[in-house]
């Protein structure tokens, strides 16, 4: 494994990852989640309230992971990043909204499928670009036969 390549890529990956977080969930498709909520109730920290080291850990644990998998797997382009990122995306999410809304009152139906397709989505561009950083500098060989 290429050291330099994952870390560079897995600190892309959590900044874009955090940049993606604050557009969807903190502008676009925010009234939507708020307004598709499970029944519990006060869940939500307000802005100035966020554990600001935690979200910026998480965001960056997420990059590292796509990372390591794409460094393990030779994803090394965008679009084989694009790809691979949407998959990982779609099952983490499938799975950790599936538990969370079989095992809590937190979100609904609804939201836990706008959220699964969100980070889809969220992840499938993270992917392009961790994958486009990560075939930074390789060396493509042109074979030149002569029959």
């Amino acid at each position: 494994m290429n050291t330099k390549k994952f870390l560079i890529g897995g600190i892309v990956g959590g900044v874009v990852y955090f940049l993606l977080g604050w557009l969807f969930y903190g502008h676009l498709l925010a009234q939507y989640f708020q307004g598709h909520p499970g029944t519990a109730t006060g869940v939500d920290r307000a802005m100035d309230q966020f554990i600001w080291w935690a979200l910026i850990l998480g965001n960056l644990l997420s990059g590292f992971l796509l990372a390591y998998v794409f460094s393990k797997s030779g994803v090394s382009s965008l679009s084989s990043g694009l790809i691979t990122g949407g998959i990982l995306g779609f099952l983490m999410s499938s799975s950790y909204n599936l538990i969370m809304y079989a095992t809590t009152n937190i979100t609904s139906k609804h939201a836990m499928l706008a959220d699964v397709a969100t980070f889809t989505v969220i992840s499938a561009i993270t992917g392009a670009v961790v994958g486009a950083v990560m075939g930074m500098g390789n060396k493509t060989t042109v074979s030149n036969t002569n029959v």
